[in-house]
């Protein structure tokens, strides 16, 4: 199993360069941040400086959308960091959560993300594409790769990636969820024609090590909130008797709104309504051996990376015995 960082772009810059220098030495081959520019700092600047400071690193967005940059930007942005570092990022996509809602806009649509998926790998390839009814082709790109890796929930989503990413992004270490969800996108990309061992599995959540229980499902309740506002959709969509499984959405009942300023963070106070038995489910919680029997379990089911959102008052801590403990147990 490989191992990502997931981090927030809050400032000092430097913190998060720092951050991820330290999580490369820990073992990580990954390191993702949020993209929300207004929330945080603009992450495609940071990440010059974070490949300058690492070695292998393979660096990008979890996730970005197509809705709040052109297409052609998104591309260039990639192809010249691949120009410049080597071909270490990766594009985490999806339709827009907090980028696009605290704008006012609402999420992109799934035909348009398919369009825009396209066309980005396309033109940081090299190739020559269609955009805004013209054809477009990045001159100066030289031997550029970059892979898609779609975030998705539903299903008409989970099919989408299984059709046509190069990997799909799960946020939720639930392993019924993830046994759906991988299955999905298994099927969708065999009857595609593809080969489903092709498309990499990474499921993303917060992970805390340590043995009180009890302060950590508060330092992560965020996440159940975080998730709550992509199954809200869903249910909108496709109601509670719908194709989504009700390990996924009954426990938005009590959901009544959401407040971004306080996305992403402990403490949110639009997140009473996720149970404890959410955060055990969706987070991994407890100590090492906790962390690893998850793993194991999702690694049995097809995942190939688990990226670990650190967000809460113990990161260093949880840093360190991921380093000494875990990843050494499952490399």
């Amino acid at each position: 199993m490989d191992f990502g960082v997931v981090l927030q772009t809050n400032p000092p810059a430097s913190g998060v360069v720092a951050m991820m220098q330290r999580a490369e030495e820990a073992g990580f081959g990954y390191g993702w941040t949020w993209d929300s520019h207004v929330l945080w700092q603009e992450p495609f600047v940071i990440y010059s400086r974070i490949l300058a400071a690492t070695n292998a690193m393979t660096v990008g967005p979890m996730v970005t959308n197509p809705g709040t940059r052109d297409w052609s930007v998104i591309a260039s942005l990639f192809a010249t960091l691949n120009d410049m570092y080597g071909n270490r990022t990766v594009c985490g996509i999806g339709r827009g959560d907090s980028a696009r809602r605290v704008i006012g806009q609402p999420p992109m649509s799934l035909a348009t993300l398919s369009e825009a998926m396209t066309v980005i790998k396309g033109l940081a390839e090299g190739r020559e594409v269609t955009l805004h009814d013209q054809p477009l082709r990045i001159p100066w790109v030289r031997d550029g790769r970059l892979e898609i890796w779609m975030a998705a929930y539903g299903p008409k989503a989970l099919k989408l990636t299984g059709e046509q990413a190069d990997g799909f992004i799960l946020q939720t270490a639930d392993p019924d969820i993830a046994r759906w969800t991988i299955g999905a996108v298994r099927s969708a990309a065999s009857a595609a024609g593809r080969d489903p061992a092709s498309i990499t599995i990474c499921v993303a959540a917060p992970g805390y090590v340590g043995p009180d229980l009890a302060h950590q499902r508060e330092q992560l309740r965020w996440f159940g909130g975080m998730v709550g506002n992509h199954v809200a959709d869903l249910v909108a969509r496709y109601g509670t008797d719908g194709p989504v499984p009700r390990a996924l959405t009954d426990y938005i009942s009590g959901r009544e709104g959401y407040d971004y300023a306080h996305h992403g963070k402990a403490g949110n106070p639009s997140v009473g309504f996720v149970p404890d038995e959410i955060v055990d489910r969706f987070c991994l919680l407890g100590p090492a051996a906790a962390h690893l029997d998850r793993l194991r379990e999702l690694a049995e089911i097809g995942v190939d990376q688990f990226a670990l959102y650190l967000m809460h008052d113990e990161e260093e801590k949880t840093l360190a015995a991921y380093r000494d403990e875990i990843i050494p147990a499952l490399r």
